[in-house]
């Protein structure tokens, strides 16, 4: 019992520092102010007028329209969309085989075996027509539009799968790998023209204005929902976060204790 006591608490601390960073997240976005790209190359102007050429921060929102990069969209890998950003995950399901007392168990497992994030850039586009770089920095952006969720069964029993022009490990069938049951395809794009908001750091280090990470401590937030409906996740989910620190400390404690008196 004081086992499960014991994780209890562990998980109550892993959710208090969730917690903390869903409160500063909104804290972030409550203080910070949503600036149009006039505005920012209005104070970027100003910066170089006092000599700092290049050396323009700035902590923002920006609100506008996914917009390809100079170079053109890019071509998602799995379903082959046209978009500004794409991320693909497969997993590799398969069973092995355990003796224990005598017995024979079969179990499912998982595990990844290729994952990518697109790095190039893309920019955000306002009404009229103007632009703001966004350096993603392989942050996964919230809430992207799923292209591809199929499972796909393996058949056959010994030899390498191809994926996008490379090979995965060999899965020998009955192998130490376990027999190879089948793999599970994910993929996720933002398309050109989806709405996006930003909150990040504002430079000018490449010369035109680009939105990203700060360089020191700071949030960058990339989301195709509004600030309003970011708000209103991270309050929903910190009261979440609240209880269940509160609930698995208290239940935590009373089974370690209840072990140690009984």
């Amino acid at each position: 019992m004081w086992i499960v006591g014991v994780l209890l608490v562990v998980a109550a601390v892993a959710g208090f520092f969730f917690m903390r960073h869903t409160k500063s997240e909104l804290h972030a976005m409550i203080g910070t102010e949503t600036l149009t790209i006039p505005q920012l190359e209005d104070l970027r102007k100003v910066s170089d007028e006092l000599g700092a050429s290049g050396g323009f921060r700035k902590v923002a929102e920006v609100v506008g329209a996914a917009h390809p990069r100079p170079e053109g969209l890019l071509t998602s890998e799995v379903s082959k969309t046209e978009c500004v950003w794409y991320r693909y995950r497969i997993d590799r399901q398969y069973e092995t085989v355990e003796y224990r007392d005598g017995k024979r168990y079969r179990r499912k497992r998982t595990e990844k075996v290729a994952e990518h994030t697109s790095h190039e850039g893309y920019a955000l586009i306002d009404e009229q027509g103007r632009t703001i770089g966004v350096d993603p920095n392989g942050t996964g952006p919230d809430g992207t539009e799923q292209t591809v969720n199929r499972f796909e069964p393996h058949h056959g029993g010994s030899g390498s799968v191809e994926v996008f022009g490379f090979r995965l490990p060999d899965f020998v069938t009955g192998g130490n790998n376990g027999s190879t049951i089948g793999f599970d395809y994910k993929e996720w794009v933002i398309r050109p023209g989806r709405r996006l908001y930003v909150l990040g750091e504002v430079h000018d280090r490449i010369g035109p204005l680009v939105i990203a990470k700060p360089e020191g401590e700071g949030h960058f937030i990339v989301s195709t929902r509004t600030e309003e409906e970011l708000r209103d996740d991270r309050v929903t989910r910190h009261r979440f976060l609240a209880v269940g620190v509160i609930v698995a400390t208290l239940a935590g404690l009373a089974l370690i204790v209840a072990d140690l008196i009984g």
